[in-house]
């Protein structure tokens, strides 16, 4: 449980720096400030997922509270306007508590209200339950829902929607875009009184930050009164929804949803805390695709939807770790579907019928994930019937060569891109410039290269296939440590390019120290890890660009030209923490020493889930101390990752089938533990 008390409020700004977050399972979400003023436009009460997990649409922005009880009125109501702070109800907000369940409590004259904001699983509903208790006055609570029906990437103006409501059982039903279906709102008590207005220029100071289009308009239909008498204490829920309102008892369906949490922290089957605080944190980013009626992986909240390469590399924290297997082998399947021609894709976008290919990694993070899978499960069947033919075509199409000049060089490299395509994870591109040209041969594409074929190897061993490049590890490895490895600097060049080589000190060269397969000696692992150490770690990530290259950028904040132009040249990774935490401890030989130095990279987070999305890790941090959370307020790979190594590297809980995939080896598949 995380708590936040007057002193995270003591002005608007700070209490607007905490954002809460709850999900549905669908690719739909809550979330606002804990002091409940929405500062972003993707902020509201049910931002519903009408292609699961994609086309995501701010259907209720908010649901403002206003009690009048002995000649006072009282306004719960946090809103900002162009006209600066117009309500400041956050003042009467005595308590905030989330698990990741937010339940908020205000006290005012002598009466509290207590609301607790959830999502259906499986359904675009939302739950606002409240508990009131009245004074010693008969009081009146009004509650006014701010109504939107558009995408959550946009704004609305009042010219362009027009909203038609009419009453059903307990509330109304509100018609916005023919197109969406309307939005249904219930209250269990009180009555519902059509009003009709707009509430103009409501502000975004998140989205100002952003220099994104920082204000808009919402619609209010009408309000919900519930009275109160003297001394009376009321318990009701408000349901918002664009489906079927299958119930109206908000307790039942709040303790439903708090089992469902507990279930999975239970079948994870850790006691220490921080592990399961994170896993209840993975649960989010673990959603249904419509198109395959399979499992996949939400990037980050609020903006991401799924993405190849980061659901590959979160796939064992969120999945695995988590003994959530059945979940782990319908996102393999959702890939295995969508692989062409050796690659997986890139990125899902909302609206979009076909996701992009243009990645380079997915499908080696892909071959990565499944040797995770494996020695987690033991489960041989599924990958040699399902999965190992999907490895063996990703790994003879990049020998041969596939799309955007993706293929193995003469000397056994992997090359890929162009000089204006971006086919690595940094991959920011503001018109058509790239920002961080990385085409060529890459150092952490051809660590992932070498981790895939020795892994297709020891597949095609298990499971008598034979295998027909018995030289080629050998060559892969003989030629990365030539060309790569450099001695002057005591750590791996980044990038080898027709235009030459780039030996900016970066952190992708922590793949080849931290993969299951790797081709560094002990010694190199232990130079890259203290060269990383000394100039890339920031306490809650490994920065992108060495602060002592020209091109570093430490601050990530501004307009998209400004943010994307950092987002590779400086700024801090959360994901990046775990490939950290395992190559440091392989560069020790895992000694007790190396452990409790592992436990101390770890620890912050404790503090970093109270921030910016409360009960999660962020997506990105400021390379500059002292490292500002940005981008994302909740990412799956960082979430993933930082559990991952917790696990394996700091609690030391081995993989469960590892033994058992080594004897059919007589070695250790799991590469060499120095």
């Amino acid at each position: 449980m995380y708590y936040f008390g007057k002193s995270d409020w003591r002005t608007l700004e700070h209490g607007a720096e905490k954002e809460w977050l709850v999900t549905n399972g669908i690719g739909g979400y809550a979330s606002s400030t804990i002091i409940n003023a929405n500062t972003r436009k993707y902020h509201g009460l049910l931002v519903a997922a009408h292609n699961p997990p994609g086309w995501r649409v701010v259907h209720l922005s908010k649901l403002d509270e206003r009690f009048v009880a002995g000649g006072c009125t009282y306004i719960l109501a946090a809103n900002e306007n162009r006209s600066g702070f117009a309500e400041l109800g956050f003042i009467h907000l005595q308590q905030v508590k989330a698990d990741p369940i937010p339940t908020f409590t205000y006290s005012f004259g002598d009466i509290f209200l207590e609301k607790t904001v959830f999502m259906v699983h499986g359904q675009n509903t939302t739950v606002i339950l409240y508990r009131v208790q009245n004074g010693a006055e008969p009081g009146l609570l009004s509650l006014r829902p701010m109504i939107n029906c558009r995408g959550h990437h946009f704004n609305t103006s009042e010219d362009q929607i027009s909203f038609a409501q009419k009453s059903i059982a307990g509330g109304v039903s509100i018609k916005g875009r023919e197109e969406l279906p309307p939005l249904l709102l219930v209250c269990t008590a009180g009555s519902y009184a059509q009003d009709g207005y707009w509430y103009n220029g409501i502000a975004y100071a998140g989205e100002k930050e952003r220099g994104e289009h920082p204000y808009e308009d919402v619609y209010i239909p009408g309000y919900f009164a519930i009275p109160l008498q003297p001394g009376e204490g009321m318990t009701f829920s408000v349901i918002a929804t664009t489906g079927e309102i299958d119930s109206v008892n908000g307790e039942e369906l709040l303790q439903k949803e708090k089992d469902r949490l507990d279930g999975i922290v239970r079948k994870a089957g850790y006691d220490d805390h921080l592990a399961q605080r994170l896993v209840r944190a993975a649960d989010a980013f673990i959603v249904q695709r419509q198109t395959t009626g399979k499992k996949t992986v939400i990037a980050g909240y609020p903006w991401f939807a799924d993405w190849g390469r980061d659901t590959m590399i979160s796939l064992p924290g969120l999945t695995l770790v988590t003994n959530r297997f059945q979940e782990a082998r319908e996102i393999l399947i959702t890939y295995v579907r969508l692989c062409r021609k050796g690659l997986l894709p890139n990125a899902f976008f909302d609206g979009a019928v076909d996701p992009v290919f243009n990645t380079v990694d997915a499908s080696l993070w892909f071959v990565n994930a499944v040797y995770k899978y494996l020695v987690y499960t033991g489960d041989l069947d599924f990958v040699r019937d399902q999965v190992y033919p999907t490895v063996k075509g990703i790994i003879r199409w990049y020998m041969e060569g596939t799309e955007y000049n993706i293929g193995m060089d003469e000397d056994g490299l992997l090359s890929a891109g162009a000089p204006d395509i971006q086919l690595t994870w940094m991959d920011a591109k503001i018109d058509d410039w790239v920002v961080t040209p990385r085409h060529g041969k890459a150092v952490e594409i051809n660590a992932l290269w070498y981790n895939a074929v020795r892994v297709f190897e020891k597949l095609s061993h298990i499971f008598g296939k034979g295998f027909l490049f018995t030289a080629l590890p050998g060559k892969i490895k003989s030629s990365f440590l030539q060309k790569f490895w450099n001695e002057n600097a005591g750590c791996l060049n980044d990038v080898i390019s027709p235009e030459g080589v780039d030996s900016s000190v970066r952190c992708n060269q922590l793949l080849a120290a931290s993969l299951p397969e790797i081709m560094l000696t002990r010694d190199q692992v232990r130079r890259v890890v203290e060269k990383v150490w000394r100039e890339l770690y920031v306490t809650y990530g490994i920065r992108s660009l060495t602060p002592w290259n020209s091109a570093y950028k430490g601050i990530y904040m501004g307009d998209r030209v400004r943010r994307d132009s950092s987002y590779h040249q400086g700024t801090a990774w959360s994901w990046l923490m775990g490939p950290f935490i395992t190559a440091y401890r392989r560069a020790h030989g895992y000694s007790a020493a190396s452990r409790i130095q592992a436990g101390r990279f770890v620890s912050p987070f404790h503090d970093q889930l109270r921030d910016h999305g409360v009960g999660y890790i962020s997506e990105i941090f400021d390379g500059d101390e002292p490292a500002v959370p940005r981008g994302c307020i909740a990412q799956a790979w960082g979430v993933a990752e930082v559990l991952r190594a917790y696990v394996e590297d700091v609690l030391e809980v081995r993989p469960p089938a590892e033994n058992k995939i080594q004897e059919l080896r007589g070695g250790q598949i799991n590469g060499t533990r120095f």
